[in-house]
């Protein structure tokens, strides 16, 4: 793939550099780098100075990273959710889809367990504010 130092766009779609990257996603550059590093994150092309050109599956995989890391999801467990959406998405073998179909499912249960977990959280969060607030007030 032949690749401008400026990343504007190629035969594969438009390509960003990492601060452009960082930037539309609301992540900073060091936590962008890390997730590369850890294996979360695809490695993005490179241009022949080094710099990093990401595409829109690099920005998708950074959203969809953004909504497990609230949701306390461990770096292990966002590599299993990448590779079984992958293996979902280009296996032939049937028998690897369903693998990782329930795995998939598995990862939509703890999440929607988790989500409650945050709701009551926040409930009680919300009832504590209450409180300070009459206090504060002059209520009981």
């Amino acid at each position: 793939m032949a690749v401008a130092t400026k990343a504007k766009r190629t035969t594969t779609g438009e390509l960003h550099q990492i601060g452009e990257v960082a930037e539309l996603v609301g992540l900073s550059l060091r936590t962008v780098r890390y997730y590369e590093e850890v294996g979360v994150l695809s490695a993005p092309a490179r241009t022949e100075g080094g710099f990093r050109l990401y595409d829109q599956e690099h920005i998708d995989q950074l959203l969809l990273i953004k909504q497990m890391k609230p949701l306390g999801f461990s770096i292990e467990e966002m590599r299993a959710v990448f590779d079984a959406r992958e293996t979902l998405a280009h296996s032939t073998s049937a028998r690897k889809r369903a693998e990782a179909s329930e795995a998939l499912e598995g990862f939509a249960e703890l999440a929607s367990g988790r989500c409650r977990d945050l709701r009551e959280r926040l409930r009680d969060g919300e009832r504590f504010a209450r409180q300070i607030r009459d206090e504060a007030q002059g209520g009981n």
